[in-house]
């Protein structure tokens, strides 16, 4: 997804990150064909991004690109189960596609200081507070509800799928929560979104 005004050094950035997305082992069928999981997911962040972002910085548009860049190599199930364990194996896997973001920025041109914001904003420091993280944090939200909540659902007792929904409306912003409310869903699967927001406190 490159554009005509687009620089060299995003290009190189760019094109880096999904050469490493292409090496995931994981993959997908799109189509009829079979894709690499991170590089499908790259993309669809990517498309998200047009839509809740205006004008982007190549820092953010990077970010959204890299965002789960090489997450095979640090597999959730090395980790304990349970909420601390997942709590840390995202943030330990945020910072390996965060630090290797910087150094594809680097090697590409681009400053220090720009490379430590991209790998910023894929860590999410500030979320809440920054514009550009909670842009990201959009993409992902509304990623995950158009392309695997549905079958995320069929695999959790419903209580659980309604604390899911009610987490991920909290730390979506209201223009990204109009977008996911016009998202094609099942019925079962609106169904569940409008009793976890009913249900929602406050």
């Amino acid at each position: 997804m490159t554009r005509a005004s687009d620089t060299a050094s995003f290009t190189q950035a760019f094109d880096a990150i999904d050469d490493l997305h292409r090496n995931d082992p994981q993959s997908v069928e799109i189509d009829g064909a079979a894709e690499p999981k991170e590089l499908v997911y790259a993309r669809r962040m990517s498309a998200w991004l047009e839509y809740t972002h205006p004008a982007p910085a190549d820092t953010l548009r990077l970010a959204v690109r890299a965002q789960h860049l090489q997450r095979w190599l640090v597999p959730r199930t090395e980790y304990p189960e349970g909420r601390v364990g997942y709590l840390t194996w995202r943030r330990d896997q945020s910072h390996q596609a965060g630090d290797t973001t910087a150094i594809l920025m680097q090697q590409a041109g681009y400053s220090e200081g720009d490379a430590e914001r991209a790998s910023q904003i894929i860590r999410k420091q500030g979320l809440g507070r920054d514009e550009d993280v909670q842009t990201l944090e959009d993409c992902a939200c509304l990623v995950f509800l158009e392309n695997y909540f549905a079958d995320f659902s069929r695999t959790l007792e419903r209580d659980r799928m309604i604390r899911i929904v009610q987490k991920t409306w909290r730390k979506m912003s209201p223009a990204a929560r109009r977008l996911a409310l016009a998202l094609p869903m099942s019925d079962a699967s609106m169904a569940l979104v409008n009793e976890a927001l009913n249900d929602a406190p406050g």
